[in-house]
């Protein structure tokens, strides 16, 4: 049972480690690519982008985007930023106007060019919930704290079973070479008992008692 729960306990916490990490990739991963990540905070994309998606965006040049490209920009002062489909261009001013797909009007200031952070790529539904909750505190330590569980939870059984293993296999190592150490000394101790033996066939019962008796006289003296 105890083996099984293990099994269990292991695939999911790999798996949730695996999750952490794919997680990651998206998150910090496009950057290297050069994307920006933006979650999706109104419903004025809708049905596109719906609250809680996490847009990714390629920066452009602003010269190259036309009429229909959804762009994403920064909408004021307060560095808010937005993504709303270009419906008119106003090249000789460095302008773009914008609507969004749920609104039933243009928006009320035009984009300047250098407003314009870049163009939508792709977009994964609510994974922008994740991507705030990770990025922010507490959300970011809780995260730091259970992926360290997670991987301590993963490798550190191996660890210890690993090396509790290695205890073992040096304890037997020593075992057996005391055995062989003593089965060296009782070979040694009978190839010893018939050499004397051999030495004292040739002698009768007297000689060895005449022998004995020399060796106790020697003794005494």
């Amino acid at each position: 049972m105890n083996n099984t729960l293990k099994k269990i306990w292991n695939i999911v916490s790999t798996a949730l480690v695996v999750l952490m990490v794919l997680c990651a990739v998206f998150l910090m991963g496009s950057r290297v690519m050069g994307y920006q990540c933006f979650t999706v905070i109104s419903g004025s994309m809708e049905p596109k982008y719906s609250v809680g998606d996490l847009i990714y965006v390629k920066k452009v040049d602003a010269n190259t985007i036309q009429v229909g490209d959804d762009i994403t920009f920064i909408l004021n002062e307060d560095l808010v930023v937005a993504t709303h489909r270009v419906v008119r261009i106003d090249a000789e001013n460095q302008r773009l106007y914008t609507k969004g797909l749920a609104n039933e009007i243009e928006d009320s200031d035009p984009v300047h060019f250098n407003n314009v952070i870049g163009v939508p790529k792709f977009s994964i539904p609510k994974l922008g919930y994740v991507s705030d909750f990770v990025q922010n505190p507490p959300g970011m330590y809780i995260t730091i704290g259970v992926g360290i569980i997670l991987i301590l939870a993963v490798f550190l059984p191996d660890m210890i079973s690993k090396k509790k293993n290695e205890d073992e296999d040096k304890e037997v190592t020593a075992v057996q070479t005391e055995i062989d150490a003593t089965a060296e000394e009782n070979e040694r101790l009978k190839a010893e008992i018939e050499r004397l033996k051999a030495e004292t066939a040739h002698y009768s019962t007297g000689e060895l008692a005449q022998l004995r008796a020399e060796k106790e006289s020697k003794k005494s003296e």
